[in-house]
């Protein structure tokens, strides 16, 4: 398949994030095994079937891209810096909420490419979660939006980026006709539900000096970012470690809504395809840092 626009990379990653979803709900309407790994975070068979699902899918549809996921990261340095264009994949975001059976798992798919000093910016990304069924799709440059009652499906079927969007709402949903209630809502902060920092809290107890009737909402995986992107949360702040792929398709779906995800407080935009593939501390927001 020939590609030439970011619409057609955000499509290829929908169709291998949908065909992954299929893999993790037959796992999660089962028993899950748990294993640990090197660094003490949990894995389970659904990361390694989505995992090897979103790679044959993104092989057959873009093979001269290659890709780097969670599950196949060990990839040297001194190769990757040479990489123009590559697929950024987590395969399962947000294993705990997976293992704890609360729906807030998502499978991320960025398309990232050269940027800063060598190091990239996500231009095109897909969030999407399978047992909400809900997908946020980010085309730098474009728009982003969101896709409900979007079942998983390991279909070849490939529909056209207009045939996808008629069931879309551009992001933020207030612009489009709650602008109103947007408005009258608390300030209101995304946290992460399992891995609130004692740092995170210290921010948000500094917000609320300013806004008394903050309202904080607790969240698992990409969803996070995504929330912020639809306007139904400020801001989201995470001062504790994050890898690469746990953002670079969240992060392509908030810079196609407008927004900035910047590291704090250093204040410039998250880059990827870094020696060490660490986030440093972020904060995503709707009005800037």
């Amino acid at each position: 398949m020939t590609t030439n626009t970011p619409q057609d990379f955000a499509l290829i990653a929908l169709r291998a994030a949908l065909a992954a979803g299929a893999d993790i709900l037959d796992v999660y309407r089962g028993r899950i095994d748990v294993e640990l790994k090197d660094d003490r975070s949990p894995l389970t068979e659904a990361d390694t079937r989505a995992h090897r699902r979103i790679s044959a899918a993104l092989e057959a549809a873009a093979a001269e891209i290659p890709i780097l996921s969670e599950e196949a990261s060990d990839i040297p340095y001194d190769r990757r810096q040479l990489w123009q264009r590559y697929w950024l994949v987590d395969p399962l975001d947000g294993t705990k909420e997976f293992i704890k059976r609360n729906g807030e798992f998502t499978v991320n798919i960025a398309l990232v490419e050269d940027g800063l000093d060598g190091e990239g910016t996500p231009v095109a990304g897909v969030v999407y979660a399978p047992e909400l069924q809900r997908a946020y799709i980010g085309v730098v440059g474009r728009g982003a939006w969101r896709i409900d009652n979007l079942a998983p499906t390991v279909s070849p079927e490939a529909a056209p980026w207009d045939a996808v969007m008629a069931a879309a709402r551009r992001l933020p949903l207030a612009a489009e006709s709650d602008a109103a209630a947007a408005a009258e809502r608390p300030f209101t902060v995304v946290a992460s539900r399992s891995h609130m920092s004692p740092e995170t809290q210290a921010y948000i107890n500094e917000l609320r000096a300013d806004y008394p009737d903050l309202q904080l909402i607790s969240a698992g995986s990409a969803l996070k970012l995504c929330l912020v992107a639809e306007g139904s949360a400020d801001v989201y702040p995470r001062f504790a470690p994050t890898m690469e792929w746990d953002t670079g398709a969240g992060h392509a779906v908030c810079l196609a809504a407008g927004l900035s995800v910047n590291a704090w407080p250093a204040d410039q935009p998250l880059r990827y395809n870094k020696p060490q593939l660490v986030n440093p501390w972020f904060l995503v927001s709707r009005s800037g840092p």
